[in-house]
C-alpha cells in the first residue's frame, strides 16, 4: 500500500525532526511511505529520513519551471532537493486558493514532466453528496483534473470527511473508488478523509483502495504508527 502523510501547515523544525525520527524508527517497511511536510521543513525532514526508504513529498507546486511567480515553488525545485511525490488539488487549496480542475491538471502535467509523482485529490462536498451529485462531481473531476496516461496517483477525499471525524461507510468508499477505477483502471486510488488508527484496517480491505492520504492522524505518532504499517 501507499501511505502518504500530509502534515499541512504544522510543525516547527524541532517538532518535525522529532516526529520524523519516531516515524522512521517505527516504520516496518511493509508499505510505501511518503511524508509531506511544509516547504520550509523538506530539507530537514529529508536529512532525518536518509537511508530509511521513506519517501519525501511536497504539498503543492506551480506549473511553470521558473519565473516571476513570487511565493511559488516549481516541480523542478522539489525534485532537485530529493522530493519524489507532490500533493496536487487538495480540497483546502481548491477552496481556499480557488484552484480549478484545469489548474490542477496543469500542475499535474508539470509535476510528471519534472519526474515527480503527483497525488491528485478529488472529492465531493457534503451538500453535493446530500443532493445525489457525488457521481457527477467525481466524473467531472476525473475528466478535467487528471492528465492523460499514467505517472500519478488519485486520492479520493470526500471534502465533508476531511478533519471532521466523519467517514463514509466502506460501501460508500467502495462505490466511489470503484467508479474511479472504471475510468482509470491503471491508476492507484488512495482514500483520505478522517483516516485513523481505528478505521484504517477496515478501509484497507476495500478492493479498490491502494492506500491512504492521512491528515491529522499523521501528526500523532501513536495513531500513525498503526496506519503506516497497516
Amino acid at each position: 500500500m501507499l501511505i502518504a502523510a500530509n502534515w499541512k501547515m504544522n510543525c516547527l523544525k524541532a517538532d518535525a525532526i522529532l516526529l520524523a525520527s519516531h516515524i522512521k524508527s517505527g516504520f516496518s517497511g511493509k508499505n510505501t511511505l511518503v511524508l509531506c511536510p511544509s516547504f520550509p521543513l523538506l530539507a530537514v525532514v529529508s536529512g532525518v529520513l536518509a537511508g530509511s526508504g521513506i519517501k519525501l513529498g511536497g504539498q503543492n507546486c506551480h506549473f511553470e519551471e521558473k519565473g516571476a511567480f513570487t511565493g511559488e515553488v516549481s516541480p523542478e525545485m522539489l525534485k532537485d532537493i530529493g522530493v519524489d511525490y507532490v500533493i496536487i488539488g487538495h480540497s483546502e487549496r481548491r477552496a481556499g486558493n480557488n484552484e480549478t480542475d484545469e489548474l490542477v491538471r496543469k500542475k499535474a502535467v508539470a509535476a510528471i514532466k519534472a519526474g515527480l509523482k503527483p497525488i491528485i485529490c478529488i472529492g465531493e462536498l457534503g451538500e453535493e453528496r446530500k443532493n445525489g451529485k457525488t457521481q457527477n462531481i467525481i466524473l467531472g473531476q476525473i475528466e478535467k483534473s487528471l492528465p492523460e496516461g499514467s505517472g500519478y496517483v488519485i486520492a479520493y477525499e470526500p471534502v465533508w470527511a476531511i478533519g471532521t471525524g466523519l467517514t463514509p461507510t466502506s460501501e460508500e468508499i467502495a462505490e466511489v473508488t470503484g467508479l474511479i477505477k472504471q475510468k482509470k483502471p491503471q491508476i492507484e486510488v488512495l482514500y483520505g478523509g478522517s483516516v485513523t488508527d481505528s478505521n484504517c484496517m477496515e478501509i484497507s480491505k476495500i478492493s479498490n483502495v491502494s492506500g491512504f492520504l492521512v491528515g491529522g492522524a499523521s501528526l500523532d505518532i501513536g495513531k500513525f504508527s498503526k496506519i503506516m504499517n497497516v
